[in-house]
């Protein structure tokens, strides 16, 4: 069965966002292990929100992976598969599919929401030096706790330590 990873950039104190939703302060003056990252997967799964900030950046940059959306609001397009109804169920069965891992990019209802089903296998978090004060918290939604175990970790000379954890539901 496939993993549904969520690998996200964080700050020192949980923020995934800025007060605006800015994410200019995540590092990218190093790979950080996202070319290995990406070679373990061959799909995406977005929140509507994060597909179309990442949207109006420019080209998708991950357009060779199987794309999907997940949106009430929005309607089908060539360049993803579009999730609406009873997601849980449709992401489990994706899950169930061959191929490799699936990467959750985002945003945090989606990541809620499908932590709540424990979908969701692993969390692999950039955690950049910074500390931001106001801006979206990446678990501020979560009804209660949740165990993880320790895969591995790696600290770049930038500061910045990537973090990988499996789930215990």
């Amino acid at each position: 069965m496939r993993k549904i990873i969520l690998n996200v950039a964080i700050s020192l104190d949980g923020l995934i966002e800025g007060p605006n939703g800015e994410f200019d302060w995540c590092f990218t003056d190093n790979d950080y292990g996202m070319t290995d990252f990406l070679e373990s997967i061959d799909a995406v799964l977005y929140g509507r929100k994060s597909y179309e900030v990442l949207m109006k950046m420019g080209p998708n940059p991950f357009a060779n992976k199987q794309t999907f959306v997940v949106s009430k609001t929005l309607s089908g397009h060539a360049d993803y598969t579009l999730l609406n109804g009873d997601v849980i169920e449709k992401v489990k069965e994706i899950r169930s599919s061959e191929g490799k891992n699936i990467w959750l990019f985002g945003g945090a209802e989606l990541m809620t929401s499908l932590i709540e089903a424990q979908l969701v296998d692993e969390l692999m978090l950039a955690v950049h030096p910074i500390i931001l004060g106001k801006g979206k918290a990446l678990f501020d939604e979560l009804p209660g706790r949740l165990m993880t175990k320790l895969i591995a970790s790696k600290t770049y000379p930038s500061g910045l330590v990537s973090t990988h954890y499996s789930i215990n539901y």
